[in-house]
């Protein structure tokens, strides 16, 4: 069964529709793509499997249960990392886990585990302003998982990133998918990152924005150093620029 489903969500602002009809899914171990243009509508369709906004229309599922208009089911990392300047490394990671309760020891013991594993290892005590732009989204994307180990909506997370840091990135990001199991939905409007990154990329395209085609990229992971001079790379991106 699908972790999350998104069955025919329909939202408007002040009586103008924003996104209609979109029906997405979301499965284990999966990285899904939503792309399209910037303000097609992808960030008020987050913020409604989120459960930031109650939709006019349709429902979200996960695990099999409604959360429609329910925050707190599904982690959430927008653009930027809103790391906490006054807090530590450790402590800015363990915020969701003291927000459910847990002692400050407790939580910094736990997430003191995953520190290694995403290329933290060392950063504990240091404060957000003493690390890299690419380090702070390393914490921030950590800090997501410790939320929510099974699902994932990721906001144009690398877009601030320049452009040898953000390839850094991807290929970290990859790596770490593939060890932590993290089914992850992930917005972006580059096109190369989406085909880089995803199992499948949903096109958001119009206005009110509408899911027009789904696209399933067959490379297998861990992707191959030289896919993004391939051929089929070059292909993937000619047929999304049709269909855009």
């Amino acid at each position: 069964m699908a972790e999350l489903i998104v069955k025919n969500v329909t939202l408007s602002y002040e009586q103008k529709p924003v996104i209609e009809d979109i029906s997405i899914e979301l499965h284990g171990n999966e990285l899904v793509c939503l792309l399209g243009a910037s303000g097609g509508g992808k960030t008020s369709l987050f913020n409604v499997i989120s459960g930031l906004r109650l939709p006019d229309k349709g429902s979200v599922i996960l695990n099999g249960a409604d959360i429609t208009g329910q925050p707190g089911n599904i982690s959430y990392m927008l653009q930027k990392d809103l790391l906490l300047p006054y807090k530590t490394i450790e402590d800015n990671v363990a915020v969701p886990l003291l927000i459910k309760g847990e002692k400050k020891k407790t939580a910094r013991e736990k997430v003191s585990r995953y520190f290694d594993e995403f290329g933290l290892e060392g950063t504990q005590k240091k404060y957000p302003y003493q690390l890299s732009g690419g380090m702070r989204q390393r914490a921030a994307l950590l800090r997501t998982y410790m939320f929510s180990r099974d699902a994932a909506l990721l906001d144009e997370p690398f877009s601030a990133l320049d452009t040898m840091t953000k390839g850094d990135m991807h290929r970290w990001y990859l790596k770490v998918m593939e060890e932590i199991h993290m089914s992850t939905l992930f917005i972006t409007h580059d096109i190369d990152e989406a085909v880089l990154l995803s199992d499948r990329i949903y096109l958001l395209t119009g206005k009110p924005g509408r899911i027009t085609d789904e696209i399933l990229i067959r490379e297998k992971k861990p992707r191959r150093q030289d896919f993004p001079m391939s051929e089929e790379f070059r292909n993937y991106k000619r047929q999304i620029l049709a269909r855009l």
